[in-house]
């Protein structure tokens, strides 16, 4: 992730003279997010991070399509993770199979094996997984998560529909008259971030003194209660980099704020999570 490289709000695609196709995407307003990469991993998967050749692989490249140019010291922030692949005849990582396979062991206590898959297509296997499941346990409900939006997402209605996407800044206007006495930025990055759940963190504030204490810039004690209560956040580096982005923009110091401020106010029979040794935000 480096600098924003342009004005407008449309991605690119790129295809490499290697067949790799590598994308260019506006990220956080003020950041373009460019990737990826393919390499077999054999290492800890608790402590994958990009390399510096993937770095400079796809700095080199940008160079080709980019009038800036752009070197390993532009990127202000990366992230890798690992993904299980099924093994075919590629030598090349890039070009293994993304689908995904199923062992289905009924001889003892029936056990679903998965391998492969990816994130785009998470909802369809878990769908077919559970087609499989269901009958052991004499569920005969069916499946129907097509047809049921997201956590937020039921903004023009309880059924998936592209007026979501489409009229997606109507939304955002209106909620900004809603809220008016919430800076209007901060009112966008709500319905962004929790779509019609902003009326849930929002609930019985009609002022910028309901909020509670402003932790960091734009950081209220609201939506860190809001994570703690409703999607059972424990630490600073979860609410910052996994749950938002907002680390790549709130002062250096914050997640240390952060967490002596969840610390402070954590209820006496939550659980709390201990991070990863050797970890930091920024592998």
């Amino acid at each position: 992730m480096v600098k924003r490289l342009f004005d407008h709000s449309y991605a690119y695609i790129f295809q490499h003279p290697d067949r790799r196709v590598v994308f260019a995407i506006p990220y956080e307003h003020d950041f373009t997010l460019i990737g990826t990469t393919d390499l077999e991993y054999h290492g800890d998967t608790g402590k994958v991070a990009i390399d510096q050749e993937e770095i400079a692989y796809l700095c080199e490249l940008s160079i080709r399509y980019f009038r800036k140019p752009i070197t390993p010291a532009d990127v202000v922030w990366s992230y890798s993770g690992v993904r299980p692949l099924v093994e075919d005849a590629s030598s090349d990582a890039s070009e293994v199979t993304r689908n995904y396979r199923f062992e289905f062991d009924t001889a003892g206590a029936p056990m679903l094996s998965i391998f492969g898959g990816k994130i785009t297509t998470f909802r369809k296997l878990a769908e077919e997984a559970l087609d499989l499941i269901a009958p052991t346990l004499s569920n005969r409900h069916g499946s129907w998560t097509a047809d049921q939006c997201l956590p937020g997402g039921d903004i023009f209605g309880a059924k998936p529909a592209n007026r979501s996407v489409l009229e997606f800044d109507r939304f955002v206007h209106d909620v900004q008259g809603q809220y008016a006495w919430l800076a209007p930025k901060l009112v966008a990055r709500y319905a962004r971030a929790y779509g019609t759940r902003i009326h849930a963190m929002l609930a019985h504030r009609t002022g910028i003194a309901h909020m509670g204490q402003e932790i960091a810039p734009g950081l209220f004690a609201a939506e860190v209660e809001y994570w703690m209560q409703y999607e059972w956040a424990t630490n600073a580096t979860d609410m910052l980099w996994r749950r938002s982005k907002l680390g790549l923009h709130l002062p250096e110091g914050t997640q240390q704020t952060l967490d002596a401020w969840i610390a402070a106010h954590r209820p006496a029979d939550a659980p709390t999570q201990n991070e990863p040794a050797n970890t930091s935000p920024h592998d």
